[in-house]
């Protein structure tokens, strides 16, 4: 009778030992996702350059003039982010701690899915062509005097789009 009392305490203890075993790694592994996710959203944002032909054009400079400061992302008003050198020109980002990145690039190439049958959207009077992979779309202004690119995280809600094509709308609206 002892023993098996005993086994039974023991298997209590085993069990209970497994069970926070598991929750400290999972603990872990959630401590990681967040140290890489507030990785990505501090400090200067790396952004691997692309080819932008007319980044340096009076297109992009009207482009860049007309954007705001900040951006409504998933409803939060959200400040300008600092891109690591070496930024790509004509290149904007916004985002803090609470919010991935939304980034703009000016001047840029048409996308290889770019073709008379692609499915644009019009906001706000801007044609957009929409390019989503990865939690991520890319919006790609279509019609002005240059190819502009917004990236938005999926989270991030329609403000961003929104505001960018209203400040686009004099360069590119139709």
């Amino acid at each position: 009778m002892v023993l098996a009392v005993t086994l039974g305490a023991l298997l209590v203890v085993g069990v209970a030992a497994l069970g926070l075993r598991a929750a400290t790694v999972q603990d872990r592994a959630e401590e990681a996702i967040e140290q890489q996710q507030l990785a990505r959203r501090t400090g200067p944002l790396a952004m691997p350059p692309v080819p932008a032909p007319a980044a340096a054009s009076p297109g992009c400079a009207a482009v860049l003039e007309a954007l705001p400061e900040r951006l409504t992302i998933s409803g939060d008003p959200v400040g300008r982010r600092e891109i690591a050198d070496p930024a790509p020109p004509a290149t904007v980002a916004w985002g803090d701690r609470d919010h991935d990145p939304v980034t703009l690039r000016c001047g840029i190439e048409a996308p290889a899915e770019l073709n008379p049958s692609s499915p644009l959207r019009e906001i706000s009077g801007v044609r957009w062509l929409p390019i989503s992979e990865a939690g991520s779309t890319s919006w790609f202004a279509v019609d002005g005097p240059v190819r502009v690119a917004l990236t938005l995280p999926g989270d991030s809600g329609t403000g961003p789009l929104q505001e960018i094509s209203e400040a686009l709308r004099p360069t590119h609206g139709s």
